[in-house]
């Protein structure tokens, strides 16, 4: 009788137990096995070499519920987490657990982020673009890419190394480091530099280097794609009987002066090695990234007899081209009448 009273008198408290115990159950299921995020689409937190555990925790923070968020901090600050945090571009799934989420930031499980090389002028504006996209610092891409030391590394100098990007898309680990990019894209140029590009350039008696260095011309001179293989053949004619380029696209980048509507008499003999109305030649190195296009449109330039180009009179970013200066000076002609005619309509 006695032990019936104290098995009725236990079983409250073995029910409150069991209910506290049942609670914690469920608050640890809520915390770390329902979905991490509260959005509908796909967000990504980047942890870099700055970060610690409080920081990481305050990115996360921006996209985790409240009860998931108090879940990863709890899994966060009851391992070793702390001491060794992994960088890199940690996409997070609307679906995905925050034990899910909480593992692959701990182990770097990242995700490859995509990244377009773009046609920019200089190395410095490649930097800046590319650290927006990747964890490398600007300053610290800008300072191997004109190290003469490391560029010799790759047979370029800091004139050509930026023909080693060629402007395609590719997948990166956000926390590259500044080297491994340069290494990659050395792989992904001798990739580009297949045989039969190879084959087409040895054909033109240029090398890859030169190819892309007439290239970026042809790409500043013209937008118009059907137009390119024209303009490369019209320069292509200059450099075989040694005839100066006079590409005003060279003396903007020698003058650093990207912006200029028109070229000036008195910019023609700026000293540089990029005016190309002073020197004969190639300039040293691209004048910009030369896109695929400018590439493939001086391997497979027009062949004609063509010597002078002069932009359309119909302003439709095309040009009229001619094989002696006399023509030339009557398609300049025809351009400036126009001009002057809708300058003066304009006027009045």
């Amino acid at each position: 009788m006695k032990q019936n009273c104290l098995n009725l008198k236990k079983s409250p408290y073995i029910t409150v137990i069991s209910m506290c115990f049942a609670l914690i159950l469920i608050l640890l299921f809520v915390g770390f096995f329902t979905p991490y995020s509260r959005c509908d689409e796909d967000r990504f937190v980047n942890i870099d070499t700055d970060d610690n555990l409080d920081s990481v925790l305050a990115k996360v923070d921006t996209i985790g519920k409240r009860y998931t968020y108090s879940g990863f901090c709890m899994l966060a600050r009851h391992s070793n987490f702390d001491e060794n945090i992994h960088t890199g571009h940690y996409v997070i799934k609307p679906g995905t657990l925050t034990f899910s989420v909480f593992r692959m930031i701990k182990n770097g499980n990242q995700t490859p982020v995509r990244v377009t090389i773009p046609e920019v002028r200089t190395v410095d504006r490649l930097a800046e673009e590319l650290s927006k996209k990747l964890m490398v610092k600007s300053s610290e891409l800008t300072g191997i890419l004109t190290d003469e030391a490391f560029c010799e590394k790759y047979d370029m100098d800091t004139c050509t190394v930026i023909s080693l990007f060629i402007p395609n898309t590719y997948e990166f680990f956000w926390d590259m480091p500044a080297e491994k990019l340069v290494e990659r894209m050395q792989k992904e140029y001798t990739t580009f530099w297949n045989d039969e590009r190879k084959g087409k350039a040895e054909a033109l008696e240029m090398t890859p280097v030169e190819v892309m260095t007439l290239a970026s011309i042809v790409d500043s001179e013209t937008a118009n794609n059907g137009e390119k293989p024209r303009v490369a053949g019209m320069y292509y004619n200059r450099l075989k009987i040694g005839m100066p380029l006079q590409a005003d696209p060279t003396i903007k980048f020698a003058m650093k002066n990207f912006d200029a509507r028109r070229i000036y008499r008195n910019w023609l003999t700026f000293d540089s090695p990029y005016n190309t109305y002073k020197n004969a030649g190639l300039p040293p190195g691209p004048i910009r990234i030369p896109s695929v296009a400018g590439i493939d449109a001086v391997l497979n330039l027009e062949h004609h007899d063509y010597l002078y180009m002069c932009a359309k009179e119909d302003f439709s970013g095309t040009h009229n081209f001619a094989v002696t200066y006399a023509e030339h000076q009557q398609n300049a002609q025809k351009y400036w009448l126009t001009s002057k005619t809708l300058c003066l309509t304009e006027y009045h």
